[in-house]
């Protein structure tokens, strides 16, 4: 089997980081960084990307990756450009790109929750943007790129929870949101399942989530009881009446019993200390 050599586009970044850590002992791996740090400054594997002032074609060229792992973040028109110019590279080249998405793509849907053939539509300015890189995708010969749909990411290193941490500690509300029911994920499960599909070849449209659902209300409380003996102070937002479904489920493209998981697996990750 070739060493497939990946490049994790956003590799300082939570999600980007945590799958160059998974990736890193199996394949030649590359990560972009765009603020100094100095963890990535010296890591020969890093290379400096500024999503607004550098053109992603130097980094493809000197990386020359068989597989691209799109995790970027920051301004929306600088990543559509970004990504049209790994669209070029890709039609030329060796070369799958698996683009980390969102739930959001559905956000103007919430009746029910989301499969992965069903039609995109979102009100939200980011789910636009994710739809408008999924539709470049889908032009793509399919054996050419993975569309991975990911819910609200948790884990103990993840933004969420450290915001939360942070709130309890300052003795502020953490918000929920009652009507909100959503499917879940964390750091560990989501990387372990991306380098599945990487080994695996795997392509198409993946939703990359609990395999249940769960009130966003009852979900945030069970995690906090875990973070430790607090009375934190919940604040209920409600956007609607009616419960609302922001959930991405597998049903066409669902990955081995292994790598599946229930929202209390993701619970039960959240013993903190």
């Amino acid at each position: 089997m070739e060493n497939k050599k990946v490049l994790i586009l956003g590799g300082s970044g939570f999600l980007g980081n945590a799958i160059y850590k998974e990736l890193r002992g199996y394949f030649d791996t590359y990560g972009t960084y765009c603020h100094a740090g100095r963890t990535f400054e010296s890591n020969k594997q890093f290379i400096r990307f500024d999503l607004n002032e550098d053109d992603i074609f130097p980094i493809l060229k000197a990386v020359k990756p068989n597989v691209i792992i799109s995790a970027l973040r920051g301004s929306f028109a600088a990543q559509v450009i970004a990504h049209q110019h790994i669209m070029e590279y890709l039609n030329k080249n060796n070369c799958k790109l698996y683009f980390l998405s969102s739930a959001n793509v559905f956000d103007a849907y919430s009746k029910y929750p989301s499969y992965e053939n069903d039609k995109t539509l979102s009100e939200s300015v980011y789910g636009r943007l994710k739809i408008k890189i999924e539709n470049m995708l889908l032009r793509l010969p399919s054996k050419k790129m993975g569309i991975l749909r990911v819910p609200m990411v948790f884990g103990n290193s993840s933004p969420r929870i450290k915001e939360m941490k942070n709130q309890i500690l300052a003795n502020e509300p953490v918000e929920v949101f009652p009507n909100l029911i959503l499917n879940v994920t964390n750091d560990d499960k989501l990387t372990q399942q991306i380098h599945y599909l990487i080994n695996r070849n795997k392509t198409g449209i993946f939703h990359l989530g609990s395999s249940d659902l769960v009130h966003h209300e009852d979900f945030i409380k069970e995690v906090l009881e875990r973070v430790g003996n607090f009375n934190p102070i919940i604040k209920r937002v409600y956007t609607t009446n009616e419960d609302r479904y922001l959930a991405v489920l597998p049903k066409t493209n669902k990955l081995p019993k292994n790598l599946r998981f229930t929202y209390q697996d993701i619970i039960e990750h959240h013993v903190l200390n």
